[in-house]
């Protein structure tokens, strides 16, 4: 290398290096701070940050600190990790029924603008959107990035694969219409080129319907869709880009497909078997189980404008989804945190926290679900899901104990993302 550009290469290194150095610190000092990746909870720690990143975590104490720099104190409070939410639908207008029809994308992504700072308002720094219209969400994700609106750090699918009539279909209007929703895709070959398409507009990972769903018309919840052969197409397209996949999939056998297939995550999961458990842990698949939302969509529903069609489907499925989740934590089959939210108000995702433990899980074990575990699933484990040095300052904290009473994870009072403050009590 020649001498004058060696020289350069230098200089320009020491410059970023001087500039990096020169942000301003920020010092958190917490009351509380839940530790997740050994699971403890440490008294009086001062984390220190340097403009997006943690730099230091350490005990009161014994740090000096500097008197120029900002001071957070959160001595009353339990601080933890930005929680991440592994599906989502920021899009969601919360307009069900034929009334959805009505609505445009444009106007979806109106609501999502909305719904993306209550998300980020609610502690969730981080989520996965799984299934949205016209590549809005690759927009709304671009938008945020862009620091020009608030919301969560996004990872989206576009529009989700399906089978003609399927779930991910649109099978409310009669053929009069001609109606199909625009990433319907039969047969190995068509499903690889609508990967290729959703990766080439955008999409950070792809989704597709494993099997029928309860928001649509005439789909049995436990039927499958696509074979073993197209799923393999659809998560073998995805995985040669580097994009992992999730299949929507309420049914047994389309659970096991999907798994054996080489699914990232199963979406649902509402029916497993001891096979399909034994096939979850074998391979490492994720589970992303919605198990609040029967609640919401039993007791609110029908004033959404939910079928009597919906409704009834969700009855059939809600306690037998909570029971599979109960046996996959016995088990110890990788669980990642994922509420449908959207389904029901999104901002309100904390919600789902209590039923984790009501069904089985530590509130410890549902704090490292919808962080570390979380950020596994999403590959960001480097970057985020806990309070270390060198991770991302995605930060919020809670007056009180969470860990003892949990319907104090709908009431976050502070929220740091990338270490701006985006709330504070």
């Amino acid at each position: 290398m020649k001498p004058l550009l060696l020289s350069l290469i230098v200089l320009l290194s020491l410059t970023a290096n001087v500039l990096a150095n020169s942000e301003p610190l920020i010092y958190i000092k917490a009351g509380t701070l839940i530790e997740v990746v050994n699971g403890k909870v440490l008294k009086q720690q001062l984390i220190t940050i340097q403009g997006e990143h943690i730099i230091a975590v350490a005990p009161t104490k014994s740090a000096t600190l500097d008197p120029q720099a900002q001071l957070i104190d959160l001595s009353a409070y339990t601080v933890m990790p930005g929680l991440m939410d592994s599906h989502t639908h920021l899009l969601s207008s919360m307009v069900w029924g034929y009334d959805s029809l009505a609505l445009s994308d444009d106007r979806l992504l109106i609501h999502g603008v909305v719904n993306a700072e209550k998300t980020l308002l609610a502690g969730y720094t981080s989520v996965r959107d799984v299934g949205a219209p016209g590549f809005a969400d690759v927009a709304l994700r671009d938008a945020i990035n862009a620091g020009e609106i608030p919301g969560p750090r996004m990872l989206v699918s576009g529009p989700a694969l399906g089978i003609t009539g399927g779930h991910c279909d649109n099978n409310m209007l009669p053929i009069d219409y001609q109606v199909q929703a625009e990433a319907v895709a039969n047969g190995p070959w068509a499903a690889r080129a609508m990967v290729r398409k959703n990766i080439k507009y955008g999409a950070d990972l792809i989704k597709f319907c494993g099997t029928g769903g309860v928001f649509s018309k005439g789909t049995k919840v436990g039927a499958q869709q696509y074979t073993l052969e197209e799923m393999r197409a659809i998560i073998d397209e995805a995985h040669m880009a580097g994009k992992k996949v999730a299949v929507h999939a309420h049914g047994t056998a389309g659970i096991k497909t999907a798994i054996k297939a080489g699914a990232d995550s199963i979406e649902h999961a509402s029916f497993l078997d001891e096979e399909a458990i034994k096939l979850a842990k074998k391979h490492g698949t994720y589970l992303s189980m919605d198990i609040y939302n029967d609640d919401f969509i039993l007791q609110e529903g029908a004033k959404f404008g939910m079928t009597e069609e919906s409704l009834a489907k969700e009855k059939h499925l809600g306690l037998t989804q909570r029971q599979s989740f109960q046996k996959a934590v016995k088990a110890g089959v990788n669980i990642a945190y994922g509420t449908d939210a959207g389904v029901y108000p999104n901002g309100e995702n904390g919600k789902q926290m209590a039923k984790m433990v009501e069904w089985g899980m530590s509130a410890m074990q549902a704090v490292q679900t919808a962080t570390l575990h979380t950020a596994t699933l999403f590959g960001s484990q480097q970057q985020t899901g806990a309070i270390t040095a060198g991770r991302l300052a995605d930060i919020i904290a809670i007056k009180g104990d969470p860990l003892k009473d949990l319907s104090l994870f709908t009431q976050v009072s502070f929220v740091m993302k990338g270490g701006k403050i985006y709330k504070q009590p």
